[in-house]
């Protein structure tokens, strides 16, 4: 459905290489697409985590994985509709990112907000991570493993100079977005808010994504 013969833009023709041509089945690009496809899937656990059965997470990660994505990702890189209206999304931005956003906010909604979410007023309140410093180690981790995320999507290490900018400004973006939602924290709330700046360096690192091989590192910085 992902990487087959278009079919109307829609799909991809399924193909049964990896069974019939064991020995020249292209493993690295399979690989490489199969963790984006798992990542795609673990976007959405932070919104329904300790909330939902495992087994309905299991439900859900089989449904994302053999179908929505593989067609969606068509649509962008497999030769799809996206694709032949010129759409661009060098690493996942939409593909990836975007997709497991939409299926958290969907899961969300109707799960319903946590207890305690809302005060008896009805005005939202802040539930804080119980524990920032694994929170951040996390972050470190996910910003680290961007640089293989973004600079990995070339499929290819000929050109090292390509590589190199991909890493200059997917980095850039991600320190823009800490100075910018720091920043913004310290002024809306009077004071530096460190879970705000965990999830303002995600946003920079997922906003670059689509673009990190096509912009400049001033427009990469004021992405972030």
């Amino acid at each position: 459905l992902f990487l087959g013969e278009d079919v109307a833009g829609i799909v991809g023709k399924p193909g049964f290489d990896i069974f019939t041509n064991y020995e020249n089945f292209d493993w690295s690009n399979f690989v490489f697409n199969l963790v984006f496809c798992a990542t795609t899937a673990t976007i959405v656990s932070g919104a329904m985590a300790e909330r939902t059965k495992f087994l309905s997470y299991c439900v859900y990660s089989a449904v994302i994985s053999a179908l929505i994505y593989p067609i969606e990702a068509h649509w962008i890189w497999g030769g799809g509709w996206l694709a032949q209206m010129g759409f661009h999304d060098f690493a996942g931005s939409c593909a990836i990112h975007m997709v497991g956003g939409i299926s958290a906010i969907i899961g969300a909604k109707i799960l319903g907000p946590r207890i305690g979410k809302y005060g008896k007023d009805g005005k939202p309140r802040a539930i804080p991570g119980h524990n920032m410093s694994l929170a951040v180690i996390g972050l470190f981790v996910l910003w680290l493993g961007w640089f293989g995320f973004n600079p990995g999507s070339t499929m290819s290490f000929q050109n090292p100079s390509d590589v190199m900018h991909i890493l200059f400004t997917t980095n850039a973006s991600a320190v823009a977005a800490v100075l910018t939602s720091t920043i913004t924290s310290w002024i809306v709330i009077g004071k530096p808010d460190l879970g705000m700046t965990v999830n303002g360096c995600l946003a920079g690192l997922v906003g670059i994504t689509a673009s990190c091989a096509y912009v400049s590192i001033p427009v990469s910085l004021l992405i972030g």
